[in-house]
């Protein structure tokens, strides 16, 4: 096809909370990496790399934040998810037998074994434990976009009363970003979308060309934007925006029409950390014997029922098959429509949480796969394209100031400004505060109270990460978030105020440093 109708744009947001805990095995929240490893990244992984042998052309963005990047990095992490694919296999290995009296179940124990088997060998094997690597391939090739985010996901419309904070989130994500990929990134996905207008001079100063925006960002901003979400618009300050498509988000995101839910699917919520005999499950969930999710789902969505049916792997492809199908006629009629009126090639922006890709939505890798095969050989009036190749096609764009905004429950901030959490609000803005204090007042410290400053830059923007505010408001481990916080606040303002007694704690500034241990380069001087 020599001139498209128009474009389609997938952007994936892969981002976990910075969570490293040398000091125990016993937090389970450790796990999340491992489960988004195992089910999202390596099959999103194997799927581009079948892609790529079978000759398919396709595009995709994805943004790999900074403290996902500094988890897949770390050697203790690495090593902890080996130890945790090889319980996993062990577990599988006793489902095996356990399973033995049912056909069906037997072949679902033997699928998660030679599953998590693959795991292992595919993340010592064939990476080296280096995941980062796999990633980077694809972007060096030219069919995946990488793009960065706030050093620790800082929600901005909260940070900018300081606006160096914010600064500072911006610094340390590029930075992250060049160190892992050896060039500038050209995009960031705005922690959780969070928009406001205060940011844009700092994104251009460190080379951020556009952003990813909620769709109301677009739609509301001022002048109104000729062609909605459907063409990115230029910031006065010169920072391109791109807003989410409504009509395709629905499709996949929807509870109720949504693709995630067809009763083939793999269900969530049942898991053999549930449902096996305790005393056999023990040694498999959580060390102080809760029950927990082990990754091995035996049954099916069924539909609106307690009595779910046996998961049917094919059955499940054949689902996501039939979906991809819909979603690539459904673009194909959007681009049709719009290009009918519209004077440029419309682009569709369809913008995800990475982890509904296998960890929530299992088929999600599979169903993307498909789904670019079918771009790529069937008779289709667009293209897929990352965000930074549209620009390069189409530089004339409209000037409009995007409208303060974010992609939470009702578009603004009361996910991460409400009564249950806003208490937390003031010790962070004290403490950043605090920062711009001690850069000024100790510009050419060295030594130990250098190491002190830079720790408590890395103490602050742990605390500023806006998961543990999501967290709180949706009653999920809400006291390891608490204590996350408490945690780093407490770790900053000890180092503050023995820097500012000079009687800086050697040990305890070592102890923090080692759990605590990111952004190796990070300059305190960032918020002078």
């Amino acid at each position: 096809m020599k001139d498209p109708k128009g474009y389609v744009s997938f952007i994936l947001h892969a981002h976990l909370p910075f969570i490293h805990h040398p000091e125990s095995d016993d937090y389970l929240e450790e796990e999340w990496l491992f489960e988004a490893i195992s089910e999202t990244y390596i099959p999103l992984l194997l799927n581009f790399k079948k892609l790529e042998e079978e000759k398919v052309n396709f595009r995709i963005t994805m943004s790999l934040t900074p403290p996902l990047l500094s988890m897949l990095d770390s050697k203790l992490l690495q090593k902890k998810y080996i130890n945790y694919l090889k319980k996993h296999i062990e577990l599988c290995k006793k489902e095996v037998v356990r399973t033995a009296y049912d056909a069906r179940l037997n072949e679902l124990s033997h699928y998660y074994l030679d599953r998590y088997s693959n795991d292992l060998h595919i993340f010592k094997d064939v990476y080296n434990c280096n995941l980062i690597e796999g990633f980077k391939h694809f972007q060096e090739t030219g069919v995946l976009e990488i793009i960065t985010c706030g050093a620790t996901h800082g929600y901005f419309p909260i940070l900018y009363v300081n606006e160096k904070t914010v600064k500072a989130q911006i610094a340390v994500g590029v930075q992250t970003y060049e160190k892992y990929f050896g060039k500038k990134p050209r995009g960031i996905w705005l922690p959780e979308c969070g928009y406001v207008p205060e940011a844009d001079k700092y994104l251009k100063e460190f080379g951020i060309e556009y952003i990813i925006t909620e769709s109301h960002g677009i739609l509301y901003a001022d002048p109104t934007p000729i062609y909605g979400t459907f063409a990115p618009i230029v910031s006065p300050e010169g920072v391109i925006a791109f807003g989410r498509d409504i009509e395709s988000s629905k499709q996949v995101w929807s509870s109720i029409c949504g693709y995630p839910g067809d009763f083939n699917y793999r269900e969530f919520y049942r898991d053999i950390g549930y449902d096996a005999d305790y005393e056999y499950i023990k040694p498999y969930i959580a060390k102080n014997g809760v029950r927990v999710n082990t990754g091995i789902k035996y049954h099916r969505i069924t539909g609106e029922t307690d009595f779910k049916d046996y998961y049917n792997v094919q059955w499940a492809k054949d689902s996501a098959e039939k979906q991809a199908g819909h979603f690539l006629d459904s673009r194909v009629n959007q681009i049709n429509e719009l290009s009918n009126i519209m004077d440029t090639p419309p682009i569709v922006l369809c913008p995800y949480d990475a982890e509904l890709y296998g960890h929530w939505w299992y088929e999600g890798p599979y169903w993307l796969y498909i789904l670019f095969k079918k771009i790529y050989y069937d008779d289709c009036n667009f293209e897929l394209i990352t965000p930074g190749e549209y620009i390069d096609k189409f530089p004339f764009v409209q000037v409009a100031s995007p409208c303060r905004s974010s992609w939470g429950a009702n578009g603004y901030s009361e996910v991460w400004l409400n009564p249950s959490n806003d208490y937390v609000h003031k010790h962070l803005h004290v403490a950043g505060d605090r920062m711009c204090e001690l850069a000024q007042k100790y510009p050419n410290a060295k030594g130990i109270k250098k190491k002190a400053l830079n720790q408590c830059v890395r103490e602050l923007l742990l605390a500023q990460s806006s998961d543990w505010l999501f967290i709180i408001t949706h009653g999920t481990m809400v006291d390891y978030a608490k204590k996350r916080i408490k945690d780093h606040i407490g770790r900053f303002t000890t180092l503050y105020e023995q820097i500012n007694t000079d009687t800086i704690d050697e040990e305890f500034l070592k102890d923090i440093s080692k759990k605590d241990k990111i952004f190796p380069d990070i300059d305190y001087m960032i918020y002078y």
